[in-house]
């Protein structure tokens, strides 16, 4: 297909798809002229991911390249690859050292990967913005006096990991492994806010079920 064609199909502007391409967020379209080049059904799949994660997931141009950088890194095992595309995605700022709950939420988080048996997620503990992030959070709910229990946790931990098996579940009906890790990625963009919604979807259910609408 043409430019036109694949601006039709994707529905961005000829002007953006320009704009990925001397970003290098698409790869080169196949030159036909000197003026001219032909696209196929991959660039059509990469542009709708790459208009997913800046449009939706607000993620900047530079991360965009990095993320899709991991994605095509062939070098990689699956695991790798993947942790490493959904690593460069936004996360919570790094935690304040001087944070006196930071040390306490860093041990709790620790006991929790232990009961829960997530041995992979006990090696990454030193590199993982996602167990970063999770210690940050515990250490604000610790700072403004929410002491969640280590019991309740280890709840939701077993929610979110068979939330992970559905994930890994429909990532690996995709056919190539770059289309694997790409909806893996697509996944962490689209699929959180759905989760998101939902839980707090169900959370005004729950509490019309038990209080009532008054």
């Amino acid at each position: 297909m043409r430019l036109a064609e694949l601006s039709e199909l994707s529905g961005v502007s000829t002007a953006t798809i320009k704009y990925y391409l001397r970003e290098g967020l698409l790869r080169p379209g196949r030159q036909v002229n000197a003026t001219t080049a032909e696209y196929d059904e991959e660039h059509l799949r990469r542009l709708r991911l790459v208009r997913a994660m800046i449009q939706v997931g607000r993620v900047p141009v530079a991360t965009v390249r990095e993320v899709l950088g991991h994605v095509d890194d062939d070098s990689l095992g699956r695991t790798m690859r993947l942790g490493a595309a959904l690593w460069a995605l936004p996360h919570v700022p790094e935690p304040d050292a001087e944070d006196e709950h930071l040390g306490a939420a860093h041990r709790e988080v620790g006991e929790l990967l232990g009961t829960l048996g997530w041995q992979n997620a006990e090696r990454l503990t030193t590199v993982s913005p996602s167990y970063r992030s999770l210690a940050v959070a515990v250490a604000a709910m610790r700072r403004l006096g929410y002491d969640w229990d280590a019991e309740l946790l280890v709840s939701y931990a077993r929610l979110m990991h068979r939330a992970a098996v559905l994930d890994l579940d429909f990532v690996e009906t995709r056919e190539s492994e770059a289309e694997r890790v790409e909806a893996a990625v697509l996944g962490t963009i689209l699929v959180e806010p759905m989760l998101q919604a939902l839980h707090r979807l169900a959370q005004e259910e729950e509490s019309a079920r038990r209080y009532g609408f008054e």
